[in-house]
């Protein structure tokens, strides 16, 4: 219809008689379609998920998409060079410790320098030999082996730079602006992004938040960057009940410290930085379902000592405990799960003969209602936001799982954050209230991070 090659001619340019043919049928059957499909979402209870968030959000994420986002292009290139000088110095410290030179990038020529050569232990195998995986090289680097750690280092620098600080700047349009895709097909929930992906973008390394150093407003305005804080954390008190975790919500205390007190039995006011912390990884490994195992090699202690941890928390917290058990077994019976506003999540995978498969089905079965329910959350915002931010020059730019960025004209920033935040807050009703934090910059890693 529109030839190929060198005779291929845009979809406006081609031959209305053949476009007719080719597309009026295909019309021709979208409203029955239609009138199908929303006879199937009343049926199965998701037709105000559709008509009130996913459709709704189409316009929204469409202006977004258009909007994109500044990059300063000068700082790119600097970021560059400084990538392409640590990635050569790391490449020359291994050389030089090895003692030959080695292609990182080579499984093969890896295991035979770590295992044969240097003689270190072998951590786990795979079908072709030792593996040189993530975690393999991090448990390497921690015994206190040189060598897996600068390949980590190496790994790191590597993909940030082809990913990121090469690859950006390809991207822009005149503007030096970068358009992401958004995707509403992801069977959690959340939106994805792609081309590039903007939600990758690693903010737990130094060299990764470094990198929202190069995102910027275009001149006259700032970016605020809102984040909603602990909503998963929030959304799972809601869901449960747990009388502990919605009294501190509802009184602003720190979740992770009330939850370290009540672990290790102290006052809220006696809990160390480290037990704050660990109390931390245990929440968020509730809310994905871990077990001891991965507890355990998170916390940096032995699967008894993850296992103690566990049960404790669901001794203290038996809502929780009460209600993750009340997930698995509706999954197991009707063969899905839902968020607070109606999202099914099917999971087959529960009624699985197979160990793996089945312990796979509980996690999601407990997670999925939780997560979920936060995506949801953040969506009904955006539309909220979108629809209100429509009689000001400020712009919805980026989301980023539980965040948003904003680009907002220096003389309205005082006006848009109040609406930023009220619209955020009041997205949906739950048993204890959103709290979203908010940031002001010259540039993203401003908005969250200070130097």
């Amino acid at each position: 219809m529109v030839g190929e090659g060198r005779n291929r001619v845009p979809f406006a340019e081609a031959d209305a008689a053949t476009v007719m043919t080719y597309a009026a049928p295909r019309a021709a059957v979208l409203l029955p379609l239609a009138d199908a499909q929303d006879e199937e979402l009343e049926r199965v209870g998701m037709r105000t998920l559709c008509r009130e968030v996913e459709l709704p959000l189409v316009p929204v994420l469409a202006a977004m998409e258009r909007a994109g986002v500044k990059i300063d292009l000068d700082f790119f290139a600097e970021l560059g060079r400084r990538f392409e000088r640590e990635i050569q110095l790391v490449r020359e410290e291994i050389h030089k410790i090895a003692g030959e030179e080695v292609n990182l990038r080579s499984v093969p020529q890896l295991r035979t320098l770590l295992f044969e050569k240097l003689e270190l232990p072998i951590i786990k195998k795979t079908k072709t030999g030792p593996s040189t995986d993530e975690s393999v090289l991090e448990e390497l680097a921690a015994q206190g082996h040189d060598i897996p750690r600068l390949i980590l280092e190496h790994r790191e620098l590597d993909k940030l730079d082809g990913t990121y600080v090469s690859k950006l700047p390809k991207l822009v349009d005149a503007d030096a602006r970068i358009h992401t895709r958004y995707h509403q097909t992801a069977v959690t929930g959340r939106l994805a992004s792609s081309d590039p992906n903007l939600q990758n973008i690693p903010i737990r390394t130094k060299l990764g938040r470094e990198i929202r150093k190069g995102f910027i407003p275009a001149d006259g305005f700032v970016f605020v960057g809102a984040d909603y804080s602990q909503v998963e954390l929030r959304v799972m008190a809601h869901l449960s009940g747990d009388e502990a975790f919605v009294e501190a919500f509802r009184a602003d205390r720190d979740i992770h410290r009330e939850t370290a007190a009540r672990i290790f039995g102290v006052d809220p006011d006696d809990v160390s930085g480290s037990m704050r912390e660990q109390a931390k990884t245990i929440n968020f490994a509730t809310i994905y379902g871990q077990g001891p195992f991965a507890l355990a090699a998170q916390l940096g202690i032995s699967r008894d000592e993850a296992r103690e941890f566990i049960s404790q928390y669901f001794e203290r917290f038996a809502g929780v405990a009460a209600y993750l058990e009340e997930m698995k077994e509706t999954a197991r019976t009707q063969g899905y799960v839902e968020t607070l506003i109606g999202r099914r999540r099917y999971i087959p995978e529960i009624r699985s003969k197979n160990p793996g498969m089945r312990g796979f089905g509980e996690r999601t079965a407990t997670n999925s209602p939780i997560q979920g329910t936060a995506a949801d959350i953040i969506k009904l915002s955006m539309i909220h936001l979108h629809d209100r931010l429509e009689t000001t020059d400020a712009r919805m730019l980026l989301q980023v799982h539980d965040e948003l960025l904003f680009e907002v004209p220096e003389e309205e920033v005082e006006s848009v954050v109040d609406v930023i935040r009220e619209g955020m807050e009041g997205a949906i009703e739950l048993d204890v209230p959103l709290k979203v934090d908010l940031g002001i910059g010259a540039s993203w890693y401003d908005c969250k991070f200070s130097d």
